[in-house]
């Protein structure tokens, strides 16, 4: 089960103009082969089809909340996606003056025929998300060697697209999952390092840049977001201690497990398009005595 908080991991800045092109550069970090679709269903079949986990049960902790926290970041990369989609093209109800006709300069045209202009499990050429991206072999060190070089594809993918666009909303999410993004990076290496002995640590960061790099990553590092992992959940996988302990890898800082989920944001309230009829427009609202009538008919 999923207990689940109307609430963005982080604040979002509304952007000052619609920009198509950028959401489909997000896009890749949605519905990609290194995409949040892809880390979230990884880690949630590895957690379902985890065996020998009681023998092994800090491993299983630590892989079915990463898991958790990956459906979070689905719903910060689509509402990126969603923000910079908002008033793409020309509002209006008539569909004789081509009010959509502005999706055409757009790299994605799946945002203005398959959707109201929103987020889609595809990546940022429209090929849709699918399950072969999932790696769930059954053997622990694969998995957990899978998922290290999962995080790292998901890394170097977002330092692309924020050196691709200039958006500070499409920046500011990149930056935060910079951010939070290594912290699964280390704690599979951290994992690793319990299960084998390999000193993992060593071969952070890839790539070799440091999210330091970045200034919307950089703030957050000062608030020590990347040494806290946050236990999702409300009185579960306890022992995720047992692996996220000690001091990070990169500026030797001790790592901290926190019980609950972070404080957040708001969610953004996204503006209708009437040209996508996305939402209904209030004269397709029924009301209280035309339901009645409609229930009468029905059910006589």
């Amino acid at each position: 089960m999923i207990l689940r908080m109307d609430r963005l991991l982080t604040q979002l800045p509304t952007p000052k103009h619609a920009s198509p092109n950028s959401a489909s550069a997000v896009q890749e970090l949605l519905g990609g082969k290194y995409g949040e679709m892809s880390t979230l269903m990884n880690y949630t079949y590895q957690s379902f089809n985890f065996r020998g986990r009681k023998e092994m049960r800090p491993f299983y902790d630590l892989v079915a909340n990463i898991a958790a926290e990956e459906f979070a970041h689905i719903e910060l990369v689509a509402y990126t996606i969603n923000l910079l989609l908002t008033g793409a093209t020309e509002r209006g109800d008539d569909p004789t003056d081509t009010p959509l006709s502005d999706g055409l300069r757009a790299r994605n045209h799946y945002h203005f025929l398959t959707s109201g202009q929103a987020a889609l499990p595809i990546d940022s050429m429209g090929n849709p998300w699918n399950g072969t991206f999932v790696t769930a072999t059954g053997n622990l060190k694969m998995d957990l060697l899978h998922n290290f070089q999962l995080e790292c594809g998901a890394r170097a993918n977002k330092m692309r697209v924020y050196e691709m666009v200039d958006d500070p909303t499409a920046r500011e999410m990149v930056g935060f999952l910079l951010v939070r993004g290594g912290v699964h990076i280390v704690a599979y290496a951290k994992a690793l390092e319990k299960l084998t002995g390999v000193n993992v640590g060593k071969l952070l960061p890839i790539p070799d840049l440091s999210n330091k790099a970045f200034p919307e990553a950089r703030k957050h590092e000062d608030r020590g977001l990347h040494r806290i992992l946050y236990r999702f959940s409300i009185d579960d996988y306890r022992r995720v201690g047992e692996i996220w302990n000690g001091v990070h890898p990169e500026d030797g800082s001790e790592l901290e497990v926190i019980d609950g989920p972070p404080e957040g944001a708001p969610v953004p309230d996204l503006e209708m398009e009437p040209q996508l009829a996305a939402p209904i427009g209030p004269d397709a609202v029924m009301y209280d005595e035309e339901l009645m009538d409609v229930a009468k008919r029905v059910f006589r």
